[in-house]
């Protein structure tokens, strides 16, 4: 699934280095020269991110109506810093900006961190289906082999061959597709039925497993 952003400037020398580096980062750009046509876009279209070139006339109030959610978008605010300040009046400080004339070095790493904020956003409610064979712990000794339906950040869905207990710490393990990795965690149940479906809770997750898991679901959620 393509990321998306606007990028709202005149400037198209600066507009031809950012169209690069958004391709490379895998997200496409849709180029507006007129705050009134980006505003009127974005009431309507869904967008991931949107970069405002401060040197636009009307930019600022263009800014504070995102910022304010005034346009009725949540969305990561890139500013790209001109060569004359706005006479538009004080934003608020954007999620990210970078000066102009653009180093392509600090427009990579800002475009980068709010691509990973876009990113964190979009798999904080995903969740990626799956078919693969999982095993629980229940308890000291109980071990039952189940279905993962569904992998998220924060847990999994499975189908086990009878309800499971509501209560008590469930271990968790399964070979995440595609890969050598094997993903062993702590869980709590989260809720269950009597067909044996269940939600389980991660509670515990060292650093190096959470990056696995992240870049992961990420490469999946993009490949769609």
């Amino acid at each position: 699934m393509t990321l998306s952003s606007m990028l709202v400037s005149r400037d198209w020398q600066e507009i031809s280095v950012l169209e690069c580096i958004l391709g490379g980062l895998h997200i496409g750009v849709d180029i507006e020269a007129h705050p009134e046509r980006a505003r009127a876009k974005l009431s309507r279209s869904k967008i991931d991110a949107v970069i405002v070139d401060c040197d636009l006339d009307g930019a600022g109030d263009f800014l504070r109506e995102l910022q304010n959610d005034l346009i009725n978008k949540s969305v990561p605010v890139v500013v790209l810093r001109g060569s004359h300040k706005s006479s538009s009046g004080k934003i608020q400080p954007p999620s990210f900006e970078f000066q102009k004339p653009i180093s392509v070095e600090q427009a990579v790493h800002t475009l980068s961190a709010a691509r990973n904020m876009i990113l964190d956003g979009r798999l904080r409610y995903h969740r990626q289906p799956l078919h693969v064979p999982v095993a629980l712990t229940c308890g000291p000794r109980k071990r039952i082999a189940a279905k993962l339906l569904n992998l998220s950040q924060g847990g999994v869905g499975i189908r086990a061959p009878k309800r499971l207990a509501a209560s008590g710490p469930v271990k968790v393990s399964f070979a995440l597709p595609g890969t050598k990795l094997s993903i062993k965690l702590q869980g709590e149940l989260a809720w269950t039925d009597k067909q044996g479906n269940a939600g389980i809770r991660f509670l515990e997750m060292d650093g190096g497993m959470k990056r696995d898991l992240q870049l992961w679901l990420e490469q999946q959620y993009l490949s769609v």
